[in-house]
């Protein structure tokens, strides 16, 4: 069931993981699909979809219209094949699918957020992406107002992005993965996961045994959300590896992580910010910011930031990379209503 919310009742603060973020003109809770569509087709001047507010940085000032919280539930199992609604919480859905008997999601566990979102993002881990699995996805066209399935070829998926990225015109209402029914994992691609299983890349393990090892993997390095640590108060990782097309002259001779990508080389950004010198736990403005103590990938909110802190530390680490090795680092999570 649909819900109006007030802007003195509610702030994006509330519905972030970073904790940051201000007041919503209006805000909608759409408990199903139905409620979904009536809520967009009825939104007066801007609209933001929300969903578990895992990759969104908001501005001080909050968002000048209708925020929409995607609170649809569930999903529907078809064989190897799963449907889920776009408000599912990724994680508990991955638990369930491996807890049913299934693999290929495991590589995923403890990310947060919503399932509407991954393919929007392609969201990816330890060497497994959304486009690997996913089918198609129900999407609701504001521009033509029908709903119709879009398969996995039409998002035109790459590095954390699709065709649904950055653009408003298009609502996933639901997603449709193939699954691995012999309970096993994807082939283990990524170095860090294959030692910490104790096995060879491309082997393949039950998935419960690997998602244990990736929820490991990613406490220890603050990527699971817990209320009562700040390392976790964050976007997750928030600047994206970078793909360069030649590497840099600063880096021509330098031993470092490098990557075959679409396009060029993958680099690692996380090396990348801590040779430019900012180690983990670097501070930003008043030290109501830093960079997590267990990741420099993450920017955290260390109690009683504003976004505009956050922001600061980003450019910080953002300007002081590029001038370091002339390669510029892009956001991962999106903006709303403030700029990098």
């Amino acid at each position: 069931m649909s819900r109006l919310e007030t802007p003195t009742q509610t702030t994006l603060a509330e519905h972030t993981t970073l904790r940051l973020g201000g007041p919503a003109r209006a805000f909608v809770v759409a408990g199903t699909t139905d409620d979904l569509l009536a809520a967009v087709r009825s939104a007066d001047g801007p609209t933001l979809l929300l969903g578990g507010g895992s990759n969104l940085v908001v501005g001080d000032d909050g968002f000048p219209g209708t925020v929409v919280k995607i609170a649809t539930r569930g999903w529907r199992i078809d064989g190897d094949e799963v449907e889920v609604a776009a408000g599912q919480n990724w994680d508990e859905f991955v638990a369930a699918t491996i807890e049913a008997g299934f693999g290929g999601l495991e590589c995923l566990s403890g990310i947060p957020g919503s399932v509407g979102a991954t393919p929007i993002q392609n969201v990816g881990a330890y060497g497994c992406e959304v486009a690997d699995l996913l089918t198609s996805v129900e999407c609701y066209d504001r521009r033509t107002g029908e709903v119709r399935t879009m398969t996995a070829a039409e998002l035109g998926f790459g590095y954390r992005t699709s065709i649904l990225k950055g653009a408003d015109w298009g609502i996933v209402l639901s997603v449709r993965f193939a699954l691995r029914g012999d309970g096993l994992s994807a082939p283990i691609r990524y170095a860090e996961l294959a030692r910490t299983l104790g096995v060879e890349q491309g082997a393949r393990v039950p998935a419960a045994q690997a998602r244990e090892a990736v929820l490991k993997l990613r406490q220890g390095k603050g990527m699971v959300l817990d209320a009562s640590d700040h390392d976790t108060w964050s976007a997750g990782s928030f600047f994206t590896n970078p793909i360069v097309a030649e590497i840099p002259p600063a880096l021509a001779d330098v031993e470092m992580p490098r990557y075959p990508a679409d396009g060029g080389v993958k680099l690692s950004a996380a090396w990348l910010i801590e040779r430019a010198g900012f180690g983990k736990g670097h501070a930003g403005p008043g030290g109501r910011v830093s960079l997590s103590t267990k990741h420099t990938l993450a920017l955290t909110n260390r109690g009683g930031a504003s976004t505009a802190d956050l922001l600061a530390l980003a450019r910080e680490v953002r300007d002081g990379v590029r001038a370091r090795f002339g390669v510029t680092l892009r956001p991962e999570p999106l903006l709303i209503n403030c700029a990098l």
